[in-house]
């Protein structure tokens, strides 16, 4: 097992690029206020690291764009996919929408539904939320996706495989 980043390899890090990744984030998310909290997760990321990351980090300022980034991205998928649960809300009567604790118990669900499956490629994700969703027998989802069943079953053996990776 690895030992995690000294703590005072990531301060280092902190005092001398902080304020640049801050700058950075601003910019690549014009201004939003969660700039600061995208650069802390950073930071803390790279706490999480195998121990040798800071020591042979050769471009320090690149290697925290791409972390942030990567945060960014999550970030922006996250509010999609809240929306998207947000307007099939709307849509159901007052007394089938679930309490706000209810509510977030089913984002907190979908959100790790959604990084179990992050990775898989956009059809073989599709095929396993047809099928999980909707219910969909195999031949129907090769079907609405233009694939044969064989490629169904391989998309759900990916699936269900990147869901156990995603657990362990």
């Amino acid at each position: 097992m690895h030992q995690t980043v000294p703590i005072s390899d990531v301060g280092q890090l902190y005092v001398a690029h902080h304020r640049w990744l801050l700058g950075w984030l601003r910019r690549k998310a014009n201004g939003a206020d969660h700039a600061a909290d995208v650069a802390q997760e950073t930071f803390v990321r790279i706490l999480c690291q195998p121990e040798r990351c800071c020591r042979e980090m050769r471009e320090p300022r690149a290697y925290l764009a791409t972390v942030a980034h990567r945060l960014l991205i999550n970030y922006a998928e996250r509010q999609s996919l809240e929306r998207a649960y947000l307007e099939v809300l709307a849509q159901l009567p007052p007394c089938h929408v679930p309490s706000p604790e209810e509510r977030l118990i089913i984002l907190e669900s979908l959100h790790d539904i959604d990084r179990m499956l992050d990775g898989l490629p956009p059809k073989a994700r599709e095929a396993f939320l047809l099928s999980q969703l909707e219910g969909l027998g195999y031949s129907d989802i090769g079907v609405r996706l233009g694939v044969t069943v064989r490629t169904v079953k391989r998309y759900m053996a990916s699936a269900f495989t990147q869901c156990l990776m995603a657990l362990a």
